[in-house]
């Protein structure tokens, strides 16, 4: 089994990344790959609604000249998710937030490219807004039907240097629980393989209120 992690700070070793690692650290404990993948340092475009993905059905955006489909990819053919974000005026940083729009509509316009994995997030951040990021979050992961793990608190970390979220002793045990969580999670669903029903999907359903 294999875990692919987004790391969405533009620092690649700093707050968020140190969660990432608590949790990248319990899972392979339990013999479970992981990879991180740096995002918040890259130049990613937002996406134009332009519906190209939907039209063409082939599992990318059709946005030229970044790393998108090569993620949409690692996800697809993961086990499960992590998603971490430090925390920009109550939200997510802006390229995480243009990686996850452009992703996520393609597996979402593409046969729920992204159903029934395990998605977990977690946020870093100095002083508040950590909760509304973190929901934030959460919003891709139940939009793809994800089964989402949890932890003993809401997955976030404190610090403002890089490094000092580790001294967050509660936010610290919020990640490893949320690690070994993971883990058990990813393991039932493998040896539920063939066992218990997948449920049956579903198209989904259009509606908007202008009538």
């Amino acid at each position: 089994m294999k875990v692919v992690a987004f790391n969405g700070s533009p620092r690649k070793e700093g707050n968020t990344y140190q969660g990432i690692r608590i949790i990248c650290d319990e899972l392979e404990k339990e013999d479970i790959e992981t990879e991180i993948i740096q995002v918040g340092s890259k130049e990613i475009r937002g996406c134009t609604a332009c519906n190209g993905c939907a039209k063409n059905r082939d599992e990318k955006c059709v946005l030229p000249g970044d790393e998108v489909n090569e993620w949409i990819q690692k996800i697809k053919d993961a086990d499960g998710i992590v998603l971490g974000a430090p925390v920009h005026f109550s939200g997510i940083g802006g390229t995480m937030k243009s990686f996850l729009d452009r992703a996520f509509y393609v597996g979402g316009n593409n046969d729920s490219l992204f159903r029934h994995k395990v998605g977990a997030a977690l946020v870093a951040v100095r002083r508040s807004g950590g909760s509304a990021s973190l929901d934030q979050l959460n919003h891709y992961l139940t939009y793809s039907e994800m089964v989402i793990p949890t932890s003993n608190y809401w997955n976030i970390l404190h610090g403002t240097r890089p490094g000092e979220s580790v001294k967050d002793e509660e936010g610290v045990q919020i990640m490893r629980i949320l690690g070994k969580n993971m883990a058990w999670i990813l393991k039932l669903m493998e040896n539920g393989k063939g066992v218990v029903a997948t449920p049956e999907m579903e198209r989904k359903t259009f509606m908007n209120f202008i009538r």
